[in-house]
């Protein structure tokens, strides 16, 4: 994987964790509400594993922060 593509994702598993800590949800809670593992969620949002995942759990994602996909591929760098 190239270098880009890994920091991309690992900016992606920490936007998810901070919007999912911002609404108080556990990553057990936002893993069933979105149909995923606990375990691939914390893979997700690990940094040192720059997890890939598909644009239909981006968006279901997305839609249970309530903000635009983009939002979670934002880098604030």
């Amino acid at each position: 994987m190239e270098e880009r593509d890994r920091m991309r994702l690992i900016h992606l598993g920490l936007n998810i964790a901070f919007y999912r800590k911002l609404q108080g949800k556990t990553q057990e809670q936002l893993a069933e509400h979105v149909g995923i593992s606990a375990k691939y969620l914390s893979q997700i949002e690990t940094a040192s594993v720059a997890q890939p995942i598909s644009l239909r759990l981006l968006f279901a994602l997305a839609d249970a922060f309530g903000v635009p996909p983009a939002k979670l591929l934002e880098d604030e760098r």
